[in-house]
């Protein structure tokens, strides 16, 4: 179910003429949105699919039933809309038909060709529309039976208060969602999820909250202020992740839920760590095996910025706070390069001292067949460093020169990046930032279905700047999380 608390202001953000009223409801019906809808339109308009089979009949397949219910400010304007609306239904060919049921008039038609649609006006409070009179009956009888409608459920009275000043919300039934779509669940930690949206300064928050099949882990933890360790990323970040202890957020409630969404779309992405390791490579340059040689020995701060380049593998930068198990983990690293056929080159840049690893290759420099004339050429494919209590890894030199010489121009200095997480909770479990422009090339790789979200909400995505997540909140009985989207002034 998706309700829409203000239209209005919603169609604000939308540019053009693509919501789902103006461009498909009514697309092929001969109205004209704001001169025949706009007038009596309230503040709601709700979508739900309300059955997977209204029918009930195996032999014809499944059957959705959708339902759209319009509030209306205006009843008078609203029965004549009705009225018009199957009039020019009747006069394209369709069969009417009026019923009444439960003392509200139902109109339906069976358009040539193009299925079933019925109507009714319910009281002074509310214009429904469904894909067939049943579906029409069910809404009505659900309304005029409260222990039947969705408001009742304790469920959701529980999730459907996380925001007051919301412009709507959707509820997802998710196994349900899943077969809708076509999709399998192979993995359900998951069942129920509430998201409203609600507008903010420069953007919008969306604010969620899912409801676990089974208790919940010990949550991730919580912190006050964003990590020291995101200093080192720089400003011109398209990817950053900031928190504390990598170590655990493999087995987190976050992770579950992520398992369960990459199950059903099919996502062969597990974690951040095969970010990494795919568009890296990073297996390959060095043998290493992120979440057992890195990952596991992160339990202080930690950032991860992902640098868009040139070439189709974009940079990265990997920072740690020191910990005891610091040092350790760092010779394992160095160990390894060298079991790789990599040397392990020590040197300074910017006063810095710099451990690279490095393959070297003597190349010719003579011409023609002259006296031969060698030198020794290096490629560095990791190189880390120790700042004050944290240790640095990057791709590349250059990439290390950009983080030494960064001076103020960092992510956490950043007044975009400032203003993003101004819109969030203050107690979090950390941030993940996506600069919109900078990150699609990498996300659309990883996340092909992004590629059809740009399609079906292009007014949105044309207007986006970037969008932050964060984590909070989550005990045995919910996951808590938020997403701001700062949109282009």
């Amino acid at each position: 179910m998706i309700s829409i608390l203000n239209p209005e202001k919603l169609q604000s953000l939308d540019k053009g003429d693509n919501s789902f009223l103006k461009s498909d409801f009514f697309k092929n019906s001969g109205i004209d949105f704001r001169k025949d809808v706009q007038p009596w339109l309230g503040n709601e308009v709700t979508l739900a699919v309300t059955s997977l089979d209204f029918d009930r009949d195996p032999d014809n397949g499944k059957s959705p039933g959708y339902l759209l219910a319009m509030a209306t400010k205006s009843p008078e304007k609203s029965r004549e809309f009705v009225q018009l609306f199957f009039s020019k239904r009747v006069l394209a060919g369709a069969d009417l038909s009026v019923e009444e049921f439960a003392g509200i008039k139902v109109i339906s038609d069976a358009s040539k060709g193009k299925g079933t649609l019925a109507g009714a006006v319910v009281g002074d409070k509310y214009v429904l529309f469904a894909n067939d009179p049943k579906v029409l009956r069910e809404a009505i009888n659900n309304a005029q039976a409260p222990d039947l409608s969705l408001t009742s459920s304790k469920k959701y009275q529980d999730i459907s208060q996380i925001s007051a000043k919301s412009y709507g919300a959707a509820f997802l039934n998710l196994p349900i969602v899943a077969e809708w779509l076509g999709l399998k669940l192979p993995i359900q930690n998951f069942d129920e999820q509430l998201v409203t949206l609600a507008p903010v300064s420069k953007g919008l928050l969306a604010q969620t909250v899912a409801l676990p099949t089974q208790e919940l882990k010990a949550p991730l933890e919580l912190l006050s202020k964003p990590v020291n360790a995101l200093k080192y990323i720089p400003a011109n970040v398209g990817i950053a992740v900031g928190s504390k202890n990598l170590s655990t957020l493999p087995e987190s409630n976050l992770a579950l839920f992520w398992q369960q969404l990459r199950s059903a779309l099919e996502i062969k992405l597990n974690n951040i760590n095969d970010i990494v390791q795919q568009d890296f490579k990073v297996e390959k340059r060095w043998g290493i095996d992120l979440p057992k040689d890195i990952f596991d020995w992160v339990q202080g701060e930690y950032a991860i910025g992902l640098i868009s380049s040139p070439q189709q593998s974009p940079e990265w930068v990997f920072v740690t706070e020191k910990a005891p198990s610091t040092q350790e983990g760092i010779a394992k690293l160095d160990a390894i390069a060298t079991k790789n056929g990599l040397s392990v080159t020590e040197f300074n840049l910017l006063d810095q001292h710099i451990v690279a690893w490095t393959q070297l290759k003597a190349a010719n420099s003579s011409k023609n067949g002259t006296k031969p004339s060698f030198s020794i050429e290096a490629k560095a494919y990791g190189v880390h460093t120790t700042l004050d209590n944290y240790e640095i890894f990057t791709s590349s030199l250059e990439t290390m020169y950009e983080v030494l010489s960064i001076k103020d121009n960092t992510l956490l200095e950043n007044r975009n990046f400032k203003n993003c997480i101004a819109a969030l909770a203050e107690t979090n479990a950390g941030y993940v930032y996506i600069d919109w422009a900078a990150s699609q090339g990498i996300l659309e790789r990883q996340l092909p279905v992004l590629k059809l979200l740009k399609v079906v909400a292009k007014p949105f995505f044309n207007n986006l700047h970037s969008l932050t997540i964060t984590n909070y909140g989550d005990d045995a009985n919910s996951l808590k999380g938020d997403i701001f989207f700062q949109l282009e002034e």
